[in-house]
């Protein structure tokens, strides 16, 4: 007898990791009556915790206990239709990384409460409720898109832990900075930037200009303490450090000069070195989010 404890799924479900759906073609009608019906006492492999049934355009998915985790099959105690076929779409895109929860959202239907989607290697998975969970990458622009941005979206690309996610740049962008500070003569961090500030004159303080000049330094902590150092003092200053950003709501990710390695983290906020590697952006991602 279907005992229905099973309580409604949280936004974001999907089977994690992804054989914890079992794709079945069914000739019943998908009502919750028959569903329940016809899964009462029906055998099920032991990693398997949801059921897509389809039958013909229709599918629907449901969630299973079983009797036991311990043999290969065992029987179906409880069960609870998560969705039925009126609130569940289905996918069917070869590009689409199933066992990526970014990428599930990515394909799912407007409008439809479940999605399921038949995807890359012909592997099957769902996304249940999709909602996105948005963290801020505080990057300088230019160059654009920044790194940090590009290394969270491949950290997101491949992690398979990770909920899904929605990576929002929230740009220092060093053309606002000098418009709103206007100056003959700006000083910036380095030449790697591209940027280009209209008639103004420009140098750079990795190049280590010869003579000290009458500039604006558009840089950060570390980028004073350089000028400190090759000049004996400092100079008007512009900061354009993200961990100088006014705080705003939610999970941000940034980076800083002053860390040379690992992380430093926050209530929200997770900063890595301006150098960061890969695993130093994915580790911060994985702390806002897991």
């Amino acid at each position: 007898m279907i005992a229905g404890l099973i309580p409604e799924p949280p936004p974001n479900t999907r089977a994690h990791p992804y054989r914890g759906l079992s794709l079945q073609e069914v000739d019943i009608p998908l009502t919750e009556r028959s569903i329940l019906s016809y899964l009462d006492g029906r055998e099920v492999y032991r990693r398997t915790d949801f059921l897509a049934l389809r039958n013909g355009a229709d599918v629907a998915l449901v969630e299973v206990r079983k009797a036991s985790l311990e043999p290969l099959f065992a029987p179906v105690v409880d069960a609870r239709v998560v969705s039925g076929p009126a609130e569940t779409a289905w996918v069917h895109d070869a590009d689409v990384d199933v066992g990526n929860a970014t990428a599930l959202a990515g394909a799912c239907v407007p409008g439809a409460l479940t999605t399921v989607v038949l995807g890359r290697f012909e592997h099957v998975n769902f996304l249940h409720r999709p909602q996105p969970i948005p963290v801020r990458v505080t990057e300088v622009v230019p160059p654009e898109p920044p790194k940090l941005l590009e290394q969270a979206r491949q950290a997101v690309a491949f992690d398979e832990d990770l909920p899904p996610v929605e990576l929002l740049l929230d740009a220092v962008r060093v053309e606002e900075l000098a418009a709103a500070h206007p100056s003959a003569q700006y000083l910036l961090p380095c030449r790697g930037s591209g940027v280009e500030l209209g008639a103004a004159e420009l140098s750079f303080l990795d190049t280590r200009p010869a003579e000290r000049a009458d500039w604006l330094l558009i840089g950060c902590e570390r980028s004073l303490q350089f000028h400190r150092h090759f000049y004996g003092d400092e100079p008007q200053r512009v900061d354009l450090c993200p961990r100088s950003r006014p705080a705003a709501a939610g999970r941000a990710l940034m980076k800083c000069c002053l860390l040379e390695r690992g992380l430093e983290l926050g209530e929200q906020t997770a900063v890595v070195p301006w150098g960061a590697n890969l695993d130093e952006v994915r580790e911060g991602l994985r702390k806002l989010l897991l």
